[in-house]
């Protein structure tokens, strides 16, 4: 057998051959390890960086909130059933016990309301439970339900009505920990995290565990994220959702850093602030907060044990488990966290049976986050605050913008709207449009806008931008400025209503007519208002001029007449807008204030502190703007009672005395109504946007809109004040005996009314009526600022302003 010799030099060089191999072995895996740790120690050190800035400083875009004006009850106040349902559930009140904040209950006429705290512009109105008892279409009594003592007044907190988002449509809103229901933090910890408390950031044996399953099960969709895992990679830190090894080792990094550097607590109130609860659309629900008003349409505080395990299970996946779309996948993931409940001691047994029986509980659509439920007025908040906040400030700021709008005012309105235009279709009629502005006259609040018949659309908003001729809504103020001069005119004067022609140097005559053709003679003023004269109406415009005519609307709405003013301005040939004229009405309907329109009453920052308030009451009226505007409101009362607007009268709402004017461009191209209550003014114009002609006048178009919202809308009955008037009975041109037969009752400002007569039939038989024997002075306010003259002393138009030529007019307004 051959036997194998070794040489000696070949043994020695084997023999250094393998101590050679383990020095380059280790001498790699040094190397290996030290440019490991050359690039770990910079890029922890990176990351680190990022958790300092980004998760220490929590800061998040809020969405800026814009909110309804609150409801307030008091005694007297105009309210009926329907309207307080509909404030409520624009709200997101739900009807219940009335006992849990929230929720009302209603039992006849008497309603229970547990009210949501909230901040105003004026401070901060606590929650409370109220009784409210409804009669006749008010408020007949406010009371604690508990103390049963009388309460005089009490604001319910508004709704939401849209929201202004930044560069990321994310809705949340930010809580403390303090302020999330401790079952919520255990609860959760429970399902999702159980050694929450113990781990630092990773948990080591929950990671083995789902290794394994996932080596057995031959897919990786078995996890163990803790909470702080879940947090990094929830988007605040950047870390993305794909299921590569890099995200993995960067969540672990980053849940690590994080532990390292906060508590347990600034942790978790990160964690449900930031978590993903739900989608509407491009809008991303964020936060627990947001959570329990997009799915429950309540507080976080205000969940109860079922509702707080179904926004626990959801948190696993708001999709696969939207409680919207899969009622039964949602029902069974809350049960198993109830089940969790049960066996980690948060709940007993009874809770337990008692949550499992109940219904998942969510609102069937969370319109209380919808970015903007009502375009139009939004619209309008916009403008009034871009004044001091620019559109790109707005967004993202986390503010609240509390607004005057009423949401019943703009429901009713909406219904109005669409109502009435689908009544007023006709082949032989193109497509109507409309713009309507709803007012507070008591504040100048705007509480309902409405810019299109589809209320929903965005874009041309028609109640601001439409610029159309406005016929005889301007008439009212022509009578305005001679009511102004009681030396001269009283609503008793008389005026001729014959054909008149006006000359116009360097250009041709004017002759306006009646929009019927026919000619009245000898009328009295408050007639020629009532039935919408034109012929006598420019009588009366020629007299106090139209210059003086485009000074007052500069005054009381700031609307510019540009180049020479025309004398067909008389009759209302100029363009404006339904918000313009809903300025210009405003003096009439506060009863003689200068009162700026506006929508917004405030603005709060994130904290709920005042930044901007802009509900400054307007000075109070002038004694003369006073007189004045209650003379020219009797006479519009005439309009409604047996005027242009009788038919107010047949649809139910004399009971309301209200005061108006109809409005008709020419060849019925524009149909406009302006009318007002003792709460309430809505100014409405329906046409064509091709400017194609309606065939409607102001009382058959506008006027039907106008009266469908009255019909619902609550509002007190315009009653004009007798302070500063002198009512006289009258007969022929000289004031007589009261109650004295075919003779009228007028007022008139104290000292000018018309020499007396005896009555021509002997004693009246009727009971003498009461006069007022006002002595207010007739002088001072927006007549003086124009005009010139003392408190004493009554304005010479034809010395202060007198009449300038004007070029050739175009047709005026008629009816």
């Amino acid at each position: 057998m051959a036997r194998i010799d070794y040489d000696e030099d070949d043994d020695a060089g084997q023999a250094g051959t393998r101590p050679q191999w383990r020095r380059r072995l280790i001498t790699g895996v040094l190397v290996v390890l030290g440019l490991g740790l050359g690039f770990l120690i910079p890029y922890v050190t990176y990351l680190n960086h990022e958790v300092g800035e980004r998760f220490g400083q929590l800061r998040w875009q809020l969405p800026t909130r814009v909110y309804a004006r609150p409801l307030e009850l008091a005694t007297g106040v105009a309210l009926d059933a329907a309207t307080l349902r509909t404030e409520l559930e624009a709200a997101a009140y739900r009807a219940g016990d009335g006992r849990r904040a929230g929720t009302y209950a209603q039992d006849g006429s008497r309603w229970t309301v547990s009210s949501r705290g909230f901040n105003d512009v004026d401070g901060a109105v606590r929650a409370r439970r109220v009784e409210v008892t409804l009669s006749g279409g008010r408020v007949l009594g406010l009371r604690d339900p508990d103390s049963r003592a009388t309460l005089r007044a009490h604001r319910l907190d508004p709704a939401r009505i849209a929201t202004l988002y930044g560069q990321k449509q994310e809705e949340r809103r930010l809580v403390r920990i303090n302020e999330v229901p401790d079952l919520l933090v255990t609860g959760l910890q429970a399902v999702e995290d159980r050694d929450f408390n113990r781990h630092f950031g990773i948990d080591l044996s929950g990671m083995a565990r789902a290794v394994l399953v996932n080596l057995r099960t031959g897919d990786r969709r078995q996890g163990a994220s803790t909470l702080t895992q879940q947090l990094a990679r929830s988007g605040l830190l950047g870390i993305g959702q794909e299921q590569t090894f890099t995200r993995k080792f960067n969540e672990i990094i980053y849940a690590m850093l994080i532990e390292a550097r906060y508590d347990k607590s600034v942790i978790l109130e990160a964690y449900f602030n930031q978590v993903y609860i739900g989608q509407r659309g491009s809008q991303a629900i964020r936060g627990v907060a947001a959570g329990a008003e997009f799915w429950f349409g309540r507080d976080l505080k205000d969940l109860t044990t079922e509702q707080i395990a179904l926004l626990i299970g959801i948190v696993r996946g708001p999709s696969y488990y939207d409680p919207r779309v899969h009622a039964d996948r949602a029902r069974e993931r809350r049960n198993f966290v109830l089940d969790k409940m049960l066996e980690t001691s948060l709940i007993d047994q009874a809770e337990h049976d008692r949550a499992q029986k109940a219904p998942l509980g969510i609102t069937e659509n969370p319109t209380s986050l919808a970015p903007n439920r009502f375009p139009a007025y939004v619209d309008l908040v916009r403008r009034q605050l871009a004044r001091d906040y620019p559109s790109e400030a707005l967004g993202g700021a986390g503010l609240s913008v509390m607004t005057g709008m009423s949401p019943s005012a703009q429901a009713y309105s909406e219904g109005a709207v669409t109502k009435t235009l689908k009544s007023l279709e006709s082949k032989k009629r193109p497509e109507l449009q409309t713009g309507m502005v709803v007012t507070d006259v008591h504040r100048g609040e705007v509480v309902a806008v409405v810019g299109a018949r589809q209320v929903s659309e965005h874009g041309f908003n028609r109640a601001i931008e439409a610029q159309r001729p406005v016929g005889s809504l301007l008439k009212p103020f022509v009578y305005l400025l001679a009511l102004a001069e009681p030396d001269k005119w009283s609503l008793a004067s008389y005026v001729e209503d014959a054909p008149i022609t006006v000359k116009i140097p360097g250009s041709k005559s004017w002759t306006p007519g009646n929009s019927d053709g026919r000619s009245r003679g000898t009328v009295r003023l408050v007639d020629a208002l009532a039935l919408s004269l034109n012929q006598a109406t420019v009588r009366v415009g020629m007299q106090v001029t139209p210059q003086r005519l485009a000074d007052l609307i500069r005054t009381l709405a700031g609307i510019e007449i540009e180049g020479n003013v025309n004398p067909s301005l008389i009759l209302g040939a100029v363009d404006q807008s339904p918000y313009a004229m809903a300025q210009l009405y405003q003096f009439l309907a506060s009863g003689g204030q200068i009162q700026p329109l506006r929508a917004v009453r405030g603005v709060l920052d994130a904290n709920g502190r005042a930044l901007n308030r802009y509900d400054k009451p307007a000075a109070p009226a002038q004694p003369g703007d006073a007189v004045a505007a209650r003379l020219v409101t009797v006479g519009l009362q005439q309009v409604v009672s047996r005027g242009t607007a009788r038919q107010l009268v047949n649809d139910g709402l004399g009971r309301l005395s209200p005061a108006g004017k109809t409005g008709t461009s020419n060849d019925g191209r524009d149909s406009w109504y302006a009318g007002y209550t003792g709460d309430h003014l809505a100014v409405v114009w329906v046409g064509n946007d091709q400017n194609k002609t309606t065939g409607l006048y102001g009382a058959t178009g506008a006027m039907r809109v106008w009266s469908a919202l009255f019909a619902r809308l609550p509002t007190a009955p315009l009653a004009v004040p007798d302070e500063g008037l002198d009512w006289r009975w009258v007969t022929g041109s000289h004031t007589t005996d009261p109650g004295c037969p075919g003779s009228e009752r007028f007022p008139f400002v104290p000292g000018y009314a018309p020499s007396s007569t005896p009555c021509p039939y002997g004693s009246p038989s009727a009971p003498a009526v009461e006069e007022a024997a006002g002595s207010e002075d007739e002088g001072g306010g927006f007549w003086s600022r124009l005009f010139g003259g003392g408190s004493d002393a009554e304005p010479d138009p034809a010395k202060r302003l007198p009449q300038q030529p004007a070029p050739a007019p175009v047709d005026g307004g008629q009816r």
